[in-house]
């Protein structure tokens, strides 16, 4: 293994004269998409672990969704076709004898997930879920036993992940608008507010225009006055969230698409695009971090549905967002990291076959200095990707969320 520690020579990002985010929410389409992937993949974990006492070959990370038909009506409003979500991969559908009910694991799961997130949605007649969940190839499978056999896991696939810290004041903003618009006590409060809710942040200088899209219900709005109220009360929102950035100028605009003159209103049944007006793919959305950022370093890696114990797509990009978090945090002097890890077929997980780690010092400390203490930080990451699975089954640790880890601060 390689590990190669360079200065970061790009400029500081806050210092490019523009920067562009984008945030995709709950409800939309991709999102929804990703989500269920990665829950289709837990339940299978847990299935596993349960029955067989080891997580067993998967990688659910293909799902298609879409959109149905609807009328929409203030007041009210109804389904004309459900939307179609596909679920596809390929899964271990039996070990030693025992079947694995990999449809109605999956279905069950994807339904209980679509219940407990999009408040607008009838998860059983708005729905029609296809499972086409089949087994792996033999040679990926052996590969995956394999490595279980010698205690010592395989990377499954010749890939690389990427990760970087810390967040822009436009990355932090974008994330938030969505998180707080999204929040869980919205149900209660602004019903009529649907789970998707797409950010787009684009900063020129220290001035920054928020283009908000957020699917309306509805079934919980009387007309277009009341419509009107609710979008402005948003845009309230979302400028308490931008006064927590002293410093920068912030312009908002929500629906920017309405035309009330002519009743185009960004109005839902459902409180998603998905209902009719957009399909969904998994890997088409927010990366690893919960961002779309084509001004930092990304990759193209679906991470969500992979499995979580020799799949690098996953364990990579998780775990290089991990170590340029941790250089950033534990050593002062540091003030932004890119890292990128990759791998090779066949190798142990935790021996990619070169970790690239650049960053930028505050002051002008020698990198030789600091090398040393990278390269500890960069093997006790390492060193801790195999845990990485116990961390996504408990919840301390989850895709499209930063910080990534439940325990880190922000």
């Amino acid at each position: 293994m390689h590990i190669n520690i360079s200065p970061l020579e790009t400029p500081p990002i806050a210092d490019l004269p523009v920067e562009v985010v984008e945030r995709k929410g709950l409800g939309h389409p991709d999102s929804i998409c990703d989500a269920l992937a990665e829950q289709v993949s837990l339940a299978l974990c847990r299935f596993y672990r349960e029955r067989f006492g080891l997580i067993l070959h998967h990688n659910v990370d293909k799902v298609l969704l879409c959109a149905g038909e609807t009328r929409t009506a203030f007041g009210g409003g109804e389904i004309v076709q459900p939307l179609d979500i596909f679920l596809a991969g390929r899964a271990t559908a039996a070990f030693k004898g025992v079947e694995v009910p990999l449809e109605k694991l999956a279905v069950e799961t994807a339904r209980r997930w679509l219940r407990q997130n999009l408040h607008g949605l009838d998860a059983e007649r708005g729905v029609r879920l296809h499972t086409l969940i089949r087994p792996g190839s033999q040679e990926l499978v052996e590969l995956y036993l394999k490595g279980h056999e010698q205690g010592l896991w395989l990377a499954n696939d010749t890939s690389c992940g990427v990760g970087y810290a810390p967040l822009s004041e436009l990355e932090t903003m974008v994330l938030r608008v969505e998180q707080r618009l999204n929040d869980r006590s919205r149900v209660d409060h602004h019903p009529e507010v649907g789970e998707d809710i797409k950010v787009m942040g684009v900063r020129r200088g220290r001035e920054i225009a928020l283009t908000v899209a957020c699917a309306m219900i509805g079934g919980y709005l009387k007309d277009l006055d009341d419509y009107t109220r609710k979008v402005a009360e948003l845009r309230e929102r979302v400028h308490t969230v931008a006064r927590e950035f002293p410093g920068l100028t912030v312009d908002t605009q929500i629906n920017a698409a309405d035309d009330p003159a002519r009743g185009s209103l960004y109005l839902t049944v459902t409180g998603t695009s998905a209902e009719a007006g957009d399909d969904g793919e998994a890997g088409r959305g927010n990366r690893a971090n919960g961002l779309i950022t084509p001004y930092r370093p990304m990759t193209m890696e679906s991470v969500a549905g992979k499995n979580p114990v020799t799949h690098v797509g996953k364990l990579y990009n998780l775990s290089a967002s991990l170590l340029a978090e941790a250089i950033v945090r534990e050593l002062p002097e540091v003030t932004s990291a890119h890292c990128c890890l990759v791998s090779q077929i066949g190798r142990p997980i935790d021996r990619p076959q070169i970790v690239d780690a650049r960053v930028r010092a505050a002051v002008r400390k020698p990198l030789a200095e600091l090398a040393p203490s990278i390269e500890e930080i960069v093997h006790d990451q390492l060193g801790r990707i195999p845990a990485l699975c116990d961390g996504l089954l408990a919840g301390r640790l989850a895709l499209d969320r930063w910080p990534l880890q439940a325990d880190s601060k922000p």
